[in-house]
């Protein structure tokens, strides 16, 4: 019997370092833990059910990419609520850009290659930052074509990014020391009270994958990890060509206010 057994285990452990791919868990499916926490999937791993996008957005291997021309994949079924955990796993080729979008206006989760594209140079529009608003503490990416855990978390005033497991940005809007970032997301168009927008999977034309996309309502009173967070400092070269990249989009809206 003690034979028999020993051997039972060889087997199954010679199966299991033979093809991790084949035991790890889905990712778009639903953990034990996730279940309990009350997560949902957004992302069935077999096609686009409850997401609307022009035909340029596909299904290849249980992941989301897109091809040709059509603009963002936008999940439809329903708005994000005000407060929300939402993971998702990304990744991209190089020099692509994307980004997630969550609340209305210009609340993105940047996705982007850090390395090759230009916005990297800049922490506030590097990954996981929140969009030329406030900068992630740090780059955590990982290389070109790996997977990445994006985690975006939103509870009141506070909106939190994470990217592998760590907590990049921590931000509170009605904090004064981060007045000069929500003024900055403001001049572009960006209001951070917004509520209400649908979750949206931006195309900016570069290859990108998107699975375990996962959502969950954060019930009232339920506490954050606000550990401190400090952004990453902008480089001049990259401050300065942030200011030139602002004018011109202010020079642009006054354009526009003339002609309405």
């Amino acid at each position: 019997m003690r034979m028999l057994l020993v051997m039972l285990w060889l087997l199954c452990s010679g199966a299991f370092y033979a093809s991790q791919t084949t035991c790890a868990a889905d990712p778009n499916q639903l953990t034990e833990q996730e279940q309990q926490q009350g997560f949902k999937t957004l992302f069935n791993g077999k096609d686009l059910t409850g997401w609307q996008h022009s035909g340029n957005w596909k299904v290849e291997d249980a992941v989301m990419t897109r091809s040709g021309k059509g603009g963002s994949l936008v999940y439809e079924t329903q708005p994000l609520p005000d407060d929300f955990e939402l993971k998702f796993e990304w990744k991209v080729a190089e020099g692509s850009n994307s980004g997630v979008y969550y609340r209305p206006g210009q609340y993105e989760y940047q996705v982007l290659d850090n390395q090759k594209h230009v916005d990297g140079k800049n922490p506030r529009t590097s990954a996981a930052s929140i969009y030329f608003c406030m900068p992630p503490s740090h780059d955590a990416t990982q290389p070109v074509g790996e997977w990445n855990e994006g985690r975006i978390v939103c509870q009141g005033t506070v909106i939190q990014h994470w990217l592998n497991g760590k907590k990049v940005i921590d931000l509170d809007y009605t904090d004064p020391r981060y007045a000069w970032h929500v003024a900055l997301l403001a001049n572009r168009g960006g209001n951070l009270a917004d509520r209400g927008a649908n979750l949206s999977l931006q195309d900016h034309g570069d290859p990108v994958w998107y699975r375990g996309i996962k959502l969950r309502s954060i019930p009232a009173g339920e506490k954050l990890d606000r550990s401190p967070v400090k952004p990453a400092e902008v480089p001049d070269a990259a401050m300065a060509a942030e200011q030139r990249k602002l004018q011109r989009i202010m020079e642009n809206q006054a354009r526009q206010r003339l002609k309405n």
